[in-house]
């Protein structure tokens, strides 16, 4: 846990640093305890260091970052709806919580694939200009 936060807050944070410093607690969560969203960590820091060595322009950055930024936000929000389900079911089979979590792991995989096809158009592109 970061910055010695209170695991029991039950209420509203008093100030900014109160919040930020739970989100922060929740970054370090997905880190440490999500190994899919790791992965696309890794893929994200590769991504950024081809742009880097192929020198993409400006509209090509903005297109690779909003695409990370996308996959990060859909893992993160698919771990959000696991978290909410275990807790409601409590790892216990429910139709209705396969459903929850069958349609928060697919909001993962489209947003991987909008990462990959903006990932083939901008590199192929910039490929193509650095071959030449």
């Amino acid at each position: 846990m970061l910055m010695g936060l209170n695991d029991k807050q039950t209420t509203k944070n008093k100030n900014f640093l109160q919040s930020f410093g739970h989100a922060m607690n929740g970054i370090y969560c997905l880190v440490t305890t999500e190994r899919n969203f790791r992965k696309h960590l890794v893929f994200a820091t590769l991504a950024v260091i081809l742009g880097f060595l192929l020198q993409i322009n400006l509209d090509q950055w903005l297109w690779v970052i909003f695409a990370l930024f996308a996959v990060i936000s859909a893992e993160s929000l698919n771990t959000i709806v696991e978290a909410v389900v275990d807790l409601i079911v409590d790892h216990k089979y429910d139709p209705l919580a396969k459903r929850a979590k069958d349609v928060a792991a697919g909001g993962v995989l489209l947003s991987a694939l909008f990462a990959v096809i903006i990932g083939l158009i901008v590199f192929g592109q910039a490929l193509l200009a650095f071959i030449k």
